[in-house]
């Protein structure tokens, strides 16, 4: 599997004849998963009773923070890199600040906990439970991240360790991340591609169990947390580009097996706190009044569309998702 030439890296738009403006090709991958992200996750959450567009408000907050913390994270836990006698750690126009996203460095991680954040914000200014935009977004993150790993194979990075299997990746010897003694030609596992499918079969797995075990409260975020860790453990172990150790194992292997206990707590603790679907995604009090604000759960279910799979509630006939009856109004 041959690798993208370096031209595609980065692309160069004149401005106006006295400079130019470079476009990476990775940001594009990002930015494509970002807008993914957000058209499933906004269709998902308005197919539930949310007002339409109000995934946007909250996009405002998660993703600025979400970068940010993609960012931080991958410094702290690369402080060699940044943190060194006479590094450029602060100066912006100077390359090597720890500010300068554009020369790489960015943590999926990282991105989970600041979007977090972020969304947490935005649930609160706009009034939506956290769990129930979780729980709409849960598909939608795993293609954006299947989108940004598209990037990875443009730069030439992250890459596994050597194979003989027909699909295996050609990277430059020449390149930073190329283990000492093997010789040119040397083939790679594809671990971005690997990682690509992984994430798409899980946002498949996440539809199916939405169906047939009505995931709510969270529980879809957590099978998220649980299938993206788990794959993540497996494809960080295989890597070969240098990476901080703790206890000789790879710090992202120790996020990615954190994520899978915190998505089993989630299930076990909303397991028992919370039976059936939310009475509303809003919160009390801040209630969408607009027509479409309760939907009939027979209005919800659609076999056409697989992206809304598993949104279908458990109202008796004739009820809505507001009044069905043994509903927790519990946030």
């Amino acid at each position: 599997m041959p690798s993208p030439d370096y031209a595609w890296q980065v692309w160069e738009i004149p401005i106006f004849g006295w400079t130019t403006l470079n476009i990476h090709t990775y940001a594009l991958c990002i930015l494509l998963g970002i807008i993914l992200a957000v058209a499933i996750t906004s269709r998902r959450l308005t197919k539930r009773g949310a007002e339409p567009g109000i995934v946007v408000d909250i996009a405002l907050w998660a993703v600025p923070l979400g970068i940010i913390g993609a960012r931080l994270y991958h410094v702290l836990t690369h402080p060699g890199d940044y943190f060194y006698e006479g590094a450029n750690v602060w100066n912006p126009f100077q390359p090597g600040a720890i500010w300068n996203i554009w020369e790489g460095g960015n943590a999926i991680f990282g991105a989970l906990i600041g979007g977090a954040v972020g969304a947490w914000i935005g649930c609160r200014s706009t009034g939506i439970r956290f769990w129930s935009f979780a729980d709409a977004l849960a598909p939608g993150l795993l293609v954006a991240q299947a989108a940004g790993r598209l990037g990875n194979w443009f730069n030439h990075e992250l890459f596994g360790l050597p194979t003989d299997l027909p699909w295996g990746l050609e990277i430059e010897s020449s390149n930073p991340a190329w283990p000492q003694g093997l010789e040119p030609g040397t083939l790679f596992h594809p671990t971005f591609l690997y990682e690509i499918v992984w994430n798409l079969v899980g946002v498949a797995v996440i539809l199916f169990l939405e169906r047939r075990l009505n995931l709510r409260w969270g529980r879809a975020f957590a099978i998220y947390l649980i299938w993206y860790g788990t794959g993540r453990a497996f494809l960080e172990s295989i890597r070969v580009d240098p990476s901080e150790m703790f206890l000789g194992v790879r710090s992202n292997v120790w996020a990615a097996w954190a994520a899978v206990v915190l998505g089993i707590v989630i299930l076990l603790v909303q397991r028992r706190r919370h039976t059936g679907a939310e009475p509303s995604v809003y919160v009390p009090g801040r209630e969408w009044a607009g027509p479409d604000a309760e939907v009939d759960s027979d209005d919800i279910e659609s076999d056409s569309d697989s992206l809304d799979d598993g949104v279908e509630g458990e109202n008796e006939p004739g009820t809505t998702a507001a009044t069905s009856p043994g509903r927790s109004a519990t946030a």
